[in-house]
């Protein structure tokens, strides 16, 4: 009988308990991303692409695969395509990037692009900040490349860049990245709305652990764009997510660049028309006298050679940008409801062309009308002073002869 109680003792001993199971410690998903980088650069009102040629050889105008219900009465722009880097080949410092290229792609209308794609196996947490790696010894990030490869390119095609009344030496800019990514392992649907917290941070360019509010969450993943069921695009203002495991997706890349394109030329005209509406409130002020307490009133140096030129540039300016709204409805013929239209008009609308159309028309109407109000003075004025000069002419043969 005494056996018993024992034996429950030792059943119950902590050295007859089974070993405690570790939990194994779940490693985060690797991608196969591809990182393209676009930088596009305004460098003058238009480039030869002839000349431009002729000085750093490449290949004529972009191929578009009319895939996805493009229309085949669609136009793109025709660039000068030039190959910087060809090839898989290593120019990242980092074990996790497969390959890299680089392109640069000279534009008539005065506006270089260059675009370095980047191919890396990474999880979503290493994908945050890979723009700011190092790319090559002696060189610290994409950007810093990017801006290395555009001087590059400017100092062989200068000669053709025709930069008349622009100021070259405040440089315009537009960056845009893409991630895209192949094959993630189920729908893309699906991977976005598993991962809308991080995906959200990459978008935003924040860090990994930003506590994003839900209200941002839903605004940056409530406009996706998908032609099949194996595809998904979500736009934002600095960057974009494509998810494709064809890697079909250089047509959405193309209209992405040609939207960037339209919004830098909108931004280089609006900035230089504020600095010509500044120089004509100085004319202004030349032409009309301001009279100042204890100051002796300013002479007008404001000449009729001068104003002329000044409304010769204005004229030009005029035509610039006639024609940089007319490529933005007309030029690459994107328009229609049809899935590479729907991008388009989607990527407007995030970098608000519009809006910046009414100011750049604002501005050309307010300074078409100062110099035209200087000018009708000035004429004016003038007129009065050939009338007092008629007079005084027709009245001293007069007063001679009156007087003998």
């Amino acid at each position: 009988m005494s056996d018993g109680p024992r034996r429950a003792r030792v059943a119950k001993s902590p050295q007859a308990a089974p070993p405690k199971r570790r939990k194994a410690v779940r490693k985060a998903p690797v991608y196969h991303v591809e990182i393209v980088r676009m930088a596009l650069y305004d460098v003058g009102r238009s480039v030869d692409i002839k000349k431009a040629a002729a000085l750093l050889p490449g290949t004529p105008g972009m191929r578009i695969l009319r895939r996805r219900d493009t229309p085949a009465s669609l136009t793109m722009p025709t660039p000068l395509c030039v190959d910087l880097r060809s090839g898989s080949q290593k120019a990242f410092c980092d074990d996790a990037v497969e390959g890299f290229s680089a392109m640069a792609r000279i534009y008539a209308d005065g506006v270089i692009s260059i675009v370095a794609r980047l191919k890396v196996s990474a999880s979503l947490e290493e994908l945050h900040g890979v723009e700011s790696r190092p790319v090559s010894p002696g060189i610290s990030d994409l950007d810093t490349y990017t801006d290395e490869r555009y001087r590059a390119v400017l100092a062989q095609v200068e000669p053709a860049v025709a930069a008349e009344h622009y100021d070259t030496e405040r440089m315009e800019k537009e960056t845009y990245t893409a991630f895209c990514f192949a094959d993630v392992g189920m729908a893309p649907a699906d991977f976005v709305s598993a991962n809308e917290r991080p995906l959200t941070t990459l978008l935003g360019g924040e860090p990994w652990d930003t506590p994003i509010h839900a209200s941002q969450i839903r605004r940056s993943m409530s406009n996706p764009f998908s032609y099949s069921q194996n595809d998904l695009v979500v736009f934002d203002m600095d960057r974009c997510l494509i998810i494709d495991a064809e890697r079909d997706y250089e047509d959405v890349l193309l209209i992405t660049e040609l939207a960037n394109y339209q919004f830098l030329e909108l931004r280089t005209l609006d900035r230089l028309l504020d600095r010509w509406l500044d120089e004509a409130e100085d004319d202004v002020n030349a032409f009309y006298r301001r009279e100042r307490p204890g100051k002796r009133p300013k002479k007008r140096t404001i000449k009729a050679g001068a104003l002329q030129r000044k409304l010769a540039v204005i004229q030009a300016l005029r035509l610039d940008a006639l024609f940089i709204l007319e490529n933005l409805e007309n030029s690459a013929k994107i328009i229609g409801d049809y899935f590479l239209g729907i991008v388009y008009e989607h990527l407007c609308g995030i970098f608000n062309t519009a809006g910046w159309t009414r100011s750049v028309e604002r501005r050309l109407d307010a300074l078409q009308n100062v110099y035209e109000i200087v000018k009708g003075d000035k004429n004016e004025r003038t007129m009065l002073v050939l009338e007092i000069v008629f007079i005084i002419v027709c009245i001293i043969p007069i007063i001679q002869f009156a007087m003998g």
